[in-house]
């Protein structure tokens, strides 16, 4: 049984998407990742403070993510500070990352997903969040990984919908100590789709999901929602690489992007000036791309 969102979700679902009814959502949600992106070496990236990880995100923000539908940020550096000093543009939704930075690894070697202390449904609410972003790991073909990350999802799928507030469940996969890459390259899309299904189960409303490496692929995903709409982020890979990815997810059902590090992981630095030039001529023409096919797909339907 597919679940139909609540007359907030709606409204929540609604702010997170442009006018054109999809998803364009700027993620600057990472901590780690990007932490890597500011600075070259372990050194340098334990110096740059959660302050100063804010005040990049805030960059972000003003000079990228309000040229679009909505923005996902975390609640540690970003949040609620760009609500507060007034960078959040009143017409960009707003998603808060559940998620903690990084996982635990169990005796067996699978990733348990760590969210954030404090940041529950009621809570995201009282931060100005339109909704909220959950992260988990799933290994579909070993059962036993999963206990944790099922409980997580489970959890917090029953909060949101106490509080009434919209949640977005992204799934992510991992390649196996005992693996090659070959074989996790092999095992991939049938991972992603089954991730889809187990995240449906649970009584997600809205995916965010990896590309799952071929256009078939991205069907099934489809065909499993039966309504529910899914988003397909970026995962680092360069920007020409995730126009192709958005473009195929989209003729086969998707509805919209969450996109971070495809646009904004060589445009941002320590040197505001410099994130705010390259933010404004870099990122935002990808911005741009990326609405564009979106367009032409909202267009056609």
């Amino acid at each position: 049984m597919t679940l139909t969102m609540t007359t907030a979700e709606k409204r929540g679902y609604q702010q997170i998407c442009g006018e054109n009814g999809l998803m364009m959502v700027v993620a600057c949600d990472q901590r780690g990742g990007m932490r890597k992106v500011l600075a070259d070496t372990p050194e340098a990236q334990a110096a740059i403070d959660n302050a100063a990880l804010g005040v990049v995100k805030g960059d972000i923000v003003r000079h990228l993510a309000n040229k679009a539908s909505c923005v996902l940020l975390d609640a540690v550096c970003a949040v609620p500070d760009v609500v507060d000093d007034g960078t959040l543009a009143r017409d960009t939704g707003l998603l808060v990352g559940l998620d903690a930075s990084g996982w635990d690894t169990d005796a067996n070697g699978y990733r348990n997903s760590i969210l954030t202390p404090g940041i529950t449904a009621r809570r995201v609410r009282e931060l100005g969040g339109t909704g909220a972003k959950l992260m988990v790991y799933l290994r579909p073909d070993r059962p036993e990984a999963n206990d944790h990350n099922i409980r997580i999802i489970r959890d917090c799928v029953a909060d949101f919908a106490a509080e009434d507030v919209l949640l977005v469940v992204e799934i992510l996969t991992y390649r196996l100590e005992d693996e090659t890459e070959a074989e996790y390259a092999a095992a991939f899309p049938g991972l992603i789709v089954d991730c889809a299904r187990i995240a449906l189960e649970l009584g997600s409303k809205v995916l965010k999901l990896p590309y799952p490496g071929k256009a078939e692929a991205c069907a099934r995903i489809t065909e499993l929602c039966r309504g529910v709409p899914w988003a397909v982020l970026s995962a680092g890979v360069d920007h020409e690489t995730f126009v192709g990815q958005v473009a195929t997810a989209m003729e086969n059902g998707a509805s919209g992007v969450i996109a971070g590090r495809a646009l904004w992981k060589d445009c941002i630095s320590l040197d505001r000036a410099v994130s705010a030039d390259r933010l404004e001529r870099i990122a935002s023409a990808r911005l741009r791309e990326i609405q564009g096919i979106l367009d032409g797909h909202a267009a056609r339907g």
